[in-house]
């Protein structure tokens, strides 16, 4: 390789990494948050996809990484939209809030103006999620057993906060006799 060759490949690699260093401060200083740009969302999903989540339907008792238990009913409304309902405890009598998750244009999340996600990935045992808006963490629902799934929530590294996940133990409430 010639001197004056190698001096121009040296120079269009300094810039390179010098405009990557440029971005990728641009990106972490913007202020947006949720951006979990780099996965695109998937617009593909039908009906025949949230079928496959029907084993998700049911009261669950929530346990792991909380001080104490916490209760939700998972319940499809219709073949495009599963309502999630959290409850105050293990009555179960007094609904305290409630997350739609719609299918609308092949993507299904939940809408409003909070966080939101969106799901990247469905199959007969799991739903993926990514983050869309106000909010980095991603999470994963995915069954163990017929009584039994797991919440999985994933929150990249920050700063200088390291990635980090929560497990929670979704168990079948009441339990079965």
């Amino acid at each position: 390789m010639l001197p004056n060759s190698r001096l121009f490949l040296f120079l269009l690699l300094a810039a390179g990494c010098a405009l990557l260093a440029a971005c990728q401060r641009n990106a972490s200083s913007s202020g947006v948050q949720g951006s979990n740009t780099s996965a695109a969302i998937p617009t593909n999903f039908s009906a025949t996809d949230l079928a496959k989540l029907r084993w998700i339907e049911g009261t669950w008792r929530g346990t792991g990484d909380v001080e104490n238990p916490f209760y939700e009913r998972y319940r499809f409304e219709s073949d495009s939209t599963l309502v999630v309902e959290t409850f105050d405890n293990d009555k179960v009598d007094k609904v305290t809030d409630a997350t739609r998750f719609e299918l609308k244009d092949g993507q299904f999340g939940n809408g409003g103006s909070d966080s939101r996600w969106s799901a990247t990935a469905i199959d007969g045992d799991s739903v993926t999620f990514a983050p869309v808006a106000k909010t980095r963490n991603s999470f994963r629902w995915k069954r163990v057993s017929k009584d039994l799934w797991q919440a999985i929530l994933t929150w990249p590294a920050v700063d200088t906060k390291p990635a980090r996940q929560r497990i929670y133990k979704m168990e079948r409430w009441p339990p079965p006799k």
